[in-house]
C-alpha cells in the first residue's frame, strides 16, 4: 500500500509510533556502543596498571638480588619471587629472553601448554623498533580472549635484559550484567512510552483530523450552481481556524463570481460570434477592394476589350458580394456560415478566377489539366484559396523577391490544391498552433484563416497539410474527393 493513499489520521498515527521505535532504537544502539567502549577502555587501563605495579616490583627485585643481573640469570632471581609478583598482583607473568625463548613462568608446569615457549617475528620487532618498546596483542586461548603486553625488563643501567610478558584475561562477565540489567530496565520504560504514544497519536490524530474531515465534506459538497453554506467550528487550532477562514471567503468570492461568470459567457459568446462575422465580412471586403483599385487604375475608355474586362470585374464583386451575403444571412439564425451549396465545378476555373482578384504579378498558376470537376460549394472554394494566398503573401519578407504558385492537380478520385511562397516559414513551435483558432502571427487579424480552411476541408471530408522550412518558405496542400 502507497503511503499516498493512506488517510492523514492514519499517517500522523503511524509518523509518532515510528518516532518512538526510532528513538529506543537509537538509544538502546548509543548505549550498547557506550558499553562496548567503556570495557575497552577497562581492560587497557587496568593492563596498564598491572604492568606499571609488576615493572615496579621486578625492579625492586632486581636492585635487591645478589646475582649478577643478566639475562641467563633472571630464572635464578626469579626461581621463587615470580610467584610471589604474581600472587601479589592476581596476575600471570612469563620472562622471555631477548631472543624470544621462555626463560621463566609463574604458571603451573601442567598448564605450560598453552604458553608461548618462542615468541614470533612480530613481537619482537614491535618491541625493537618502537619509541615505547611496548607492543598489546589479542589472543583467544580455550575459547576465552587474552590481553597480552610485552614490555623490556632491563637493568640497573637501563639496559634491555629480558621481555616480560603479562596475559590478562578479559572477563566481562560482571559489566555483562550490569548491561542486561540497563536493557532490561530500558525496556520496560520504552514499552511503557510506546502505549502512552499509541494513545496520545490515536487521541491526536483523530482531533486533527476531525476539523478536516468536516472542512472535506463542506468543500465536496461546494457547487457553482447553488448557493453554498459556511463552516462554523466552534473550537478549532490556529492552523484550522484559517483554512476555514479561507473557506469561508472562498464561497463569497464563488457566489460573487457565479453571477459575472454567467453574464461573461454571454457577452463572451457574442463577442465569438462578432469576431467571425467580422472575419468572414472582411475577407471578400479586401478582394473587392483590391479590383476596384484595379480597375481605376486599368480602366482605358478606348480599351477595345473594355466590356470584357467591366464584366469581369463586375463577376469578382458580384461573388464577393454573394458571399457576404450569405454570412448575413447566416449570422442572422446562428447556423452554419455560410450555408453550404454543393454543386459541380471546374475547380481549374474558379481557383483561376480567385485569383483575378489579387493584382500581385508574382503569382503564378498551373493546373496538370483543363477541366477538373469536383461537388465542392463555389463559396466555400473561394475563400479557402483566397485565405491561403493572403497568408502566403503576408508570409513575404520584405527582402525577399516574391514568388506564389498555385497549383491544382486531379489525382485518381481526388483533387489537389498546393499554395506554395517563399515566405519566412514556420517555426517548430508554431507548427503545433498554426490551425488553432485565434492564433496568428501578424500584428492584424484574428487568426480564424487557417482554422477555417482546416473546417471547411474536413467537412468535404477532405485534409490540409502543410510543409516549411525556416528562411525558405512554406507550401499548404488541401486535398478533397471528386465527389
Amino acid at each position: 500500500m502507497k503511503l499516498k493513499k493512506l488517510s492523514l489520521r492514519f499517517r500522523i498515527f503511524i509518523a509518532m509510533i515510528f518516532l518512538v521505535l526510532v528513538a529506543s532504537i537509537l538509544i538502546t544502539g548509543v548505549a550498547v556502543y557506550q558499553y562496548k567502549e567503556e570495557t575497552q577502555d577497562y581492560h587497557k587501563q587496568r593492563l596498564e596498571r598491572k604492568e606499571s605495579a609488576i615493572q615496579r616490583h621486578i625492579n625492586f627485585v632486581i636492585q635487591e638480588t645478589t646475582f649478577e643481573v643478566k639475562t641467563d640469570k633472571l630464572p635464578f632471581i626469579f626461581k621463587e619471587e615470580i610467584y610471589k609478583i604474581a600472587t601479589t598482583h592476581d596476575l600471570p607473568i612469563n620472562i622471555y629472553d631477548l631472543g624470544g625463548q621462555l626463560l621463566k613462568s609463574s604458571i603451573a608446569t601442567l598448564t605450560q601448554d598453552s604458553i608461548q615457549t618462542c615468541l614470533n617475528a612480530e613481537v619482537l620487532n614491535a618491541l625493537s623498533n618502537t619509541v615505547e618498546h611496548r607492543f598489546v596483542e589479542k589472543r583467544q586461548v580455550n575459547g576465552e580472549t587474552y590481553q597480552s603486553s610485552f614490555t623490556y625488563i632491563k637493568d640497573q643501567k637501563s639496559k634491555p635484559i629480558a621481555i616480560l610478558n603479562l596475559p590478562l584475561l578479559e572477563n566481562d562477565d560482571f559489566l555483562a550484567k550490569e548491561l542486561d540489567e540497563f536493557l532490561e530496565r530500558i525496556t520496560f520504560a520504552y514499552l511503557f512510552m510506546l502505549l502512552m504514544a499509541i494513545g496520545l497519536a490515536y487521541v491526536l490524530s483523530k482531533y486533527i483530523t476531525k476539523s478536516l474531515n468536516t472542512i472535506s465534506d463542506k468543500i465536496n459538497a461546494t457547487r457553482l450552481e447553488k448557493r453554498n453554506q459556511k463552516i462554523e467550528l466552534d473550537s478549532a487550532t490556529v492552523e484550522i481556524a484559517t483554512l476555514v477562514k479561507s473557506y469561508n471567503s472562498m464561497i463569497d468570492e464563488l457566489e460573487e463570481s457565479a453571477v459575472q461568470l454567467a453574464t461573461s459567457e454571454r457577452e463572451q459568446a457574442w463577442r465569438e460570434m462578432a469576431k467571425q462575422v467580422a472575419h468572414e465580412i472582411k475577407n471578400p471586403l479586401t478582394p473587392m477592394r483590391l479590383s476596384v483599385q484595379s480597375f481605376q487604375r486599368k480602366f482605358d475608355p478606348s480599351d477595345p476589350n473594355i466590356h470584357q474586362k467591366v464584366d469581369e470585374y463586375s463577376k469578382t464583386l458580384i461573388q464577393q458580394i454573394d458571399t457576404m451575403s450569405s454570412i448575413a444571412s447566416a449570422f442572422s439564425n446562428f447556423a452554419k456560415m455560410p450555408a453550404q451549396k454543393n454543386e459541380m465545378l471546374n475547380v481549374v476555373e474558379i481557383v483561376n478566377l480567385s485569383l483575378d482578384i489579387f493584382n500581385e504579378n508574382y503569382i503564378e498558376f498551373s493546373s496538370n489539366k483543363e477541366q477538373i470537376i469536383a461537388k465542392f460549394d463555389r463559396t466555400q472554394l473561394i475563400r479557402v484559396v483566397t485565405n491561403l494566398i493572403k497568408n502566403a503573401i503576408q508570409s513575404i519578407s520584405q527582402d525577399t523577391t516574391p514568388r506564389i504558385v498555385v497549383k491544382v492537380l486531379e489525382e485518381k478520385d481526388t483533387v489537389k490544391i498546393t499554395v506554395s511562397d517563399n515566405g519566412i516559414g514556420i517555426t517548430a513551435e508554431n507548427k503545433l498552433k498554426i490551425f488553432e483558432p485565434k492564433f496568428t502571427t501578424k500584428t492584424s487579424g484574428m487568426g480564424l484563416g487557417l482554422a477555417m480552411v482546416k473546417n471547411i476541408m474536413e467537412t468535404y471530408n477532405g485534409s490540409i497539410t502543410f510543409t516549411s522550412q525556416i528562411g525558405e518558405g512554406t507550401t499548404f496542400t488541401v486535398t478533397f474527393p471528386k465527389e
